[in-house]
């Protein structure tokens, strides 16, 4: 399975939005700058995410972006289904809920396939959007750069 950019930088963008919407929205210029991500291409994927409601916007002065909900209640998973759709590593008619494959009487392999997919599954389900914001904040911390995009200097 390999991901697109749109989820590698859907991903990116939530993080940054967990670290930097805390107490106010965020522009989707200021994630696209600390991202290098375009702004045009943000703006497509922060709609998608606004649609499933991982965010909401404001408009306005202090408009901007924020998660659509806490990110202990976001898993990779949901971010990753939005932006890419399904999850599957590889796709089996055997495994499918109709079972319509000529094979599947015989076919072993397909428990393979299952038992890949089950666990991609399971990562991206179990692992939350509020650890990975954690995570990044220990990483700022360790190099002494402060949330706010300037170096610590102390």
């Amino acid at each position: 399975m390999k991901l697109s950019t749109r989820a590698r930088y859907g991903l990116r963008a939530l993080i940054d939005l967990g670290l930097y919407s805390e107490t106010e929205a965020v522009s989707i210029q200021s994630i696209a700058g600390r991202q290098n991500i375009s702004v045009s291409y943000l703006e497509q994927l922060m709609a998608k995410l606004k649609h499933a409601g991982l965010v909401e916007s404001t408009r306005g002065a202090c408009g901007g972006y924020r998660l659509g909900k806490p990110a202990e209640e976001i898993s990779v998973g949901d971010i990753l289904r939005v932006l890419e759709g399904g999850l599957e590593a590889a796709q089996c008619p055997g495994t499918a809920a109709e079972q319509n494959c000529e094979s599947q009487d015989i076919c072993v392999a397909k428990y393979v396939w299952k038992r890949i997919n089950d666990s991609i599954t399971q990562a991206v389900d179990t692992m939350m959007l509020s650890q990975l914001i954690e995570e990044s904040r220990k990483k700022h911390e360790e190099n002494n750069i402060c949330l706010d995009g300037k170096e610590d200097r102390t």
